[in-house]
Formats: structure tokens, C-alpha cells, sequence
């Protein structure tokens, strides 16, 4: 897989650690110190095809960083991964809400890294799903092909990841799905990857949902299910 690699992250040595074996995976890449730096170079053509992402520079933060990528036309489709020593679950989940795709905490092995890249990439890359049919489950209603989600009738905002999330589940609902097949099947990663992204995400697009969001249940030890009939929600 090849595409152009923005990184945007102050420390010098790891920045030439991240461009070398970007690189050696047949990457081309760019980087930038800054936060205002990695901005323009994200600006300017050719657009990134990924965005590795620094929480902490010394100008400004990563997450106004995203919040300028994901304003700006010509780059809210950039995905973003998030690189940060701040690993605490308020810091992921401010991270997705303003765009991030996904959340890496240092100290990192580059191998996950470049796991994640490639995972990210070869979701942003697949093929829209054509003709399908919306899908009303009580109170919630899934448009795939428009990528827009209803709850009573109201639009939800969703993200891309959190849509195809929602997608997946209600598509197997009533089937436990474990947080390594989701894993794969929404994120793209392998099994042999450790991350609490399944859980963070699952919890906001609960929250997004509101009264819908007790459609998708918790299996302890497990994973995640999505309701087989609406008539089991809760008041």
C-alpha cells in the first residue's frame, strides 16, 4: 500500500524514527515540528492521504490541529491518528470527537503503528456499499448508502467510524460480536493489536443515540450485541 504521510510531532529523533519506516513500508512522507506548520503542509498538494498526529506542540495543541483539518473542505476527509503520551480515556475521547480516527499512546511499538496506518488507509480506500435498503429498528433508522443515521425521526452526527460501527452491529443484531471482530471487521486491525478503541467508541455512540442507544448491549468479557427486537428498550 503506498500514500503520502503527514507527521506533525515536535520530537526531531522520533519524527525521523516514523519517517524511516514509513519510508521502508513504501510511504512517501512529510513532516512538521509545529502545529501551524503541519496545518499548511497538510494544505498544500498533494493532499495527505493519513495525518500521524502529536497531541502535545509547543505552539499549538494536536486537537486544534484537527479541529483546522476537519473545518477546511479541501482536508476533512484526511484521517487523522492521533500520537500521544496522554493516554487517560478523557483524552481519547475529546481526540474522537473532534475527528480523530484513532488514538495511539506512546511509547508505541512502530509496528502497531504501521498496523494502524494500514488499517486506516485500506478503510478511507474501500468501496461504498450501493442499493442497500434502509434499515428501521424502533426507534432508529440506518441510511447506508446516505450515511445518515436517524433517532424519533432526528438526524444524529455521526462519524465515519462511528457509523460504520452502528452499521455493523445492527446489520448482525441479536449475534455477540467479540471486540476483536470488531476490531477487524470496522477498524481493520488484526486480533494481535491491543487497543480500547472498540469500548471508547461504542460509549459515545451510545451517548450520540440517546434513547436508541440501549439497542446496543454489553456482553461482559466479551464483546458487544445489538438488540434483536426493539421491543425489549427501556423506558
Amino acid at each position: 500500500m503506498s500514500g503520502l504521510i503527514l507527521v506533525v510531532e515536535d520530537e526531531r529523533d522520533l519524527v525521523a524514527t516514523l519517517e524511516y519506516n514509513l519510508q521502508q513500508a513504501h510511504y512517501r512522507t512529510r513532516s512538521a515540528l509545529t502545529g501551524r506548520a503541519g496545518i499548511e503542509l497538510c494544505r498544500q498538494e498533494p493532499i495527505p492521504d493519513l495525518v500521524v498526529l502529536d497531541l502535545m506542540l509547543p505552539d499549538i495543541s494536536g486537537l486544534e490541529v484537527c479541529r483546522s483539518i476537519r473545518s477546511d473542505p479541501r482536508t476533512s476527509g484526511v484521517p487523522v491518528l492521533m500520537l500521544t503520551a496522554r493516554g487517560e480515556e478523557i483524552d481519547r475521547v475529546v481526540g474522537f470527537e473532534v475527528g480523530a480516527d484513532d488514538y495511539v499512546v506512546k511509547p508505541f511499538s512502530v509496528r502497531e503503528l504501521l498496523l494502524r496506518v494500514a488499517a486506516i488507509l485500506r478503510r478511507v480506500r474501500s468501496p461504498e456499499p450501493k442499493g442497500e435498503q434502509p434499515i428501521r429498528f424502533g426507534r432508529l433508522e440506518v441510511e447506508q448508502d446516505a450515511y445518515q443515521v436517524r433517532v424519533d425521526g432526528a438526524e444524529i452526527g455521526l462519524t465515519v467510524l462511528e457509523f460504520k460501527l452502528l452499521a455493523t452491529l445492527v446489520t448482525r443484531r441479536g449475534r455477540v460480536q467479540t471486540r476483536e471482530r470488531l476490531l477487524e471487521d470496522v477498524w481493520g486491525y488484526q486480533a494481535d493489536v491491543t487497543t480500547r478503541t472498540v469500548d471508547t467508541h461504542v460509549k459515545r455512540l451510545r451517548e450520540k443515540l440517546g434513547g436508541a442507544g440501549c439497542y446496543i448491549e454489553t456482553v461482559r468479557g466479551v464483546g458487544y450485541r445489538f438488540r434483536s427486537r426493539p421491543e425489549s428498550e427501556e423506558p
